[in-house]
């Protein structure tokens, strides 16, 4: 059976309350109603304090600025990595590309667990992951070892990536959201912005190996943050998962008869067929066996039993992709961030081959790529929210989630041309001060626009941000896999100048994606609906 339709949490005005001991009608009517992110919840994470709230963001934002410091710490002592353990280049490639891959597809796993067990179990196994690797790597003598061990490292660092956001929105409503992704996603764009700086610092001190050391120390103290300090945001009865597995557990005892009523139903088949839905009529007649009572009595989340099909991550990765509208922003995302890291990677290239930068000034040049990335969060969130407020007063008080993409718009001008401004500096050799200008106003324009998409896969996806989110990471590691893997001989072949005024090119179809999705999202997430519904 279908998981039951869901009204986005901005499109009601009145939340419908989804009780454990209540029947749940399988009618379109009662299905489309029912806004599963304010079903009533014991200790409600919307209701906590705002200083339980800020705990459990600064706790997830520091387990994602982690994580995405890991991504590229390693980036500056590459070169002293290769000489050590007697490695190639394509070797070292290989543990940049096995971390990306691994990253960006694992959260499919940890989404599905977060949705059965919850958040916090979830963020302990996979910080302990990330520690034992981190120990791995630091103490690794083959370049086999530390292909592995990265791997495993990305296995563990991705929980947080995968599952934050949909902590926040655990405890956020749809209103907030665009403020806090914004906060939230500073801190990601952070751990990569710092990551070369302080590889490259802790490299000539310390040697490469101080690198995973430092990564051991901060993976300890996430672990014990989620340990000690994280309270655990996640509500079964606020899951899809649950939810549609108790639907099947009630629709099957609906079919469940007394023996006098299927005696009935047998003798006047051809007049009446419908089941027995009132399992308290049942229990009062006196001519109903004693251990019918157990079978009708109406169930609750408390007695359902996860079968493999409700736990497989598959099958709600592929719903995420059955909507044309998750699709399209999915592949967007995707190309923005596959940019972004074929920028910082050619960039660091450009730096050190044509401008004979070491690694440490060539991260302090990449440090405004991260500069504008923060910016561009914090301020793109900031004004999601508030382009949001402003259009939800308009359509008197109601809002749908394609309104959240409005707010995107103001940045789509500036971001191919700040691209081709980059490239053609690049390419003439122009003064690092330009590329240092040309940095900011990439990362604050490309990361704007994608604030407010990753809200809107959130918003548009009610009960399921967690598995919308994990499915995000698979297209955002994925390009950014191809894009490192090619990235170097287009280089090599295009020249930054070409290489960049292609990727000026792509980031002005996704914006096209994503005007396609403001304009006809709204109508294809209610077809998307209504097929869920009658499958």
């Amino acid at each position: 059976m279908a998981s039951p339709t869901v009204a986005n949490a901005c499109s009601v005005s009145e939340p419908t309350t989804l009780r454990q001991d209540a029947d749940i009608e399988s009618s379109t009517s009662a299905a489309s109603t029912i806004d599963i992110e304010h079903v009533p919840v014991n200790d409600d994470p919307r209701q906590w304090s705002p200083a339980r709230k800020t705990t459990t963001l600064c706790i997830v934002s520091l387990a994602t600025m982690v994580s995405a410091l890991a991504s590229n710490i390693q980036n500056p002592s590459n070169s002293a990595i290769e000489a050590d353990l007697h490695a190639t280049s394509s070797q070292i490639s290989w543990t940049l590309a096995a971390f990306l891959i691994i990253q960006g597809n694992f959260p499919l796993i940890w989404s599905a667990a977060s949705e059965i067990k919850g958040r916090k179990p979830v963020y302990l196994v996979a910080s302990a992951l990330f520690v034992v690797g981190s120990v791995a790597l630091a103490l690794s003598n083959t370049i086999e070892v530390m292909i592995g061990m990265r791997a495993l490292q990305a296995a563990g660092s991705c929980a947080a990536m995968a599952i934050s956001a949909a902590t926040l929105a655990d405890i956020y409503d749809t209103h907030e959201r665009g403020s806090t992704m914004g906060i939230f996603f500073a801190a990601p764009l952070l751990g990569p912005a710092l990551g070369p700086i302080l590889g490259g610092s802790l490299s000539q001190a310390l040697g490469w190996r101080a690198c995973f050391y430092f990564l051991l120390v901060c993976s300890a103290v996430v672990f014990l943050s989620f340990l000690i300090l994280f309270k655990d945001t996640y509500r079964r009865e606020r899951s899809l998962t649950y939810c549609s597995a108790l639907q099947r557990l009630l629709a099957s005892k609906e079919r469940v008869r007394s023996p006098n009523e299927s005696t009935i139903a047998g003798n006047e088949s051809s007049k009446d067929q419908t089941p027995v839905k009132d399992a308290e009529k049942q229990l009062q007649s006196p001519d109903v066996p004693d251990n019918i009572s157990a079978v009708t009595s109406t169930p609750g989340l408390d007695d359902v039993k996860l079968s493999f099909k409700d736990i497989n991550p598959f099958p709600p990765y592929f719903r995420i992709l059955s909507r044309k509208n998750n699709v399209l922003i999915l592949i967007a995302n995707g190309l923005i961030f596959g940019f972004s890291y074929s920028l910082s990677y050619t960039c660091s290239l450009t730096l050190a081959n044509r401008y004979n930068y070491d690694a440490f000034s060539t991260g302090l040049v990449l440090l405004c790529l991260g500069i504008g990335s923060i910016a561009g969060s914090v301020i793109g969130g900031r004004w999601s929210d508030r382009v949001l407020a402003k259009m939800m007063e308009a359509n008197g008080g109601k809002c749908y989630a394609e309104m959240r993409l409005e707010s995107s718009k103001l940045a789509m001008l500036w971001a191919p041309l700040s691209v081709i401004g980059y490239a053609w500096a690049c390419e003439k050799q122009a003064n690092v001060a330009v590329i240092c200008v040309m940095l900011v106003l990439i990362g604050f324009t490309s990361i704007w626009m994608y604030t407010c998409t990753l809200a809107y896969l959130v918003d548009a996806n009610p009960g399921r941000s967690c598995s919308a989110v994990a499915a995000n990471s698979s297209f955002r590691g994925s390009m950014a896999f191809v894009s490192i893997m090619v990235a170097v001989p287009l280089q090599n072949a295009l020249g930054d100048g070409g290489l960049y005024s292609a990727w000026a090119g792509i980031l002005v179809v996704t914006e096209l994606l994503v005007i396609l999705v403001l304009r006809k999202g709204e109508s294809w997430r209610k077809e998307s609906e209504e097929h869920e519904f009658t499958c």
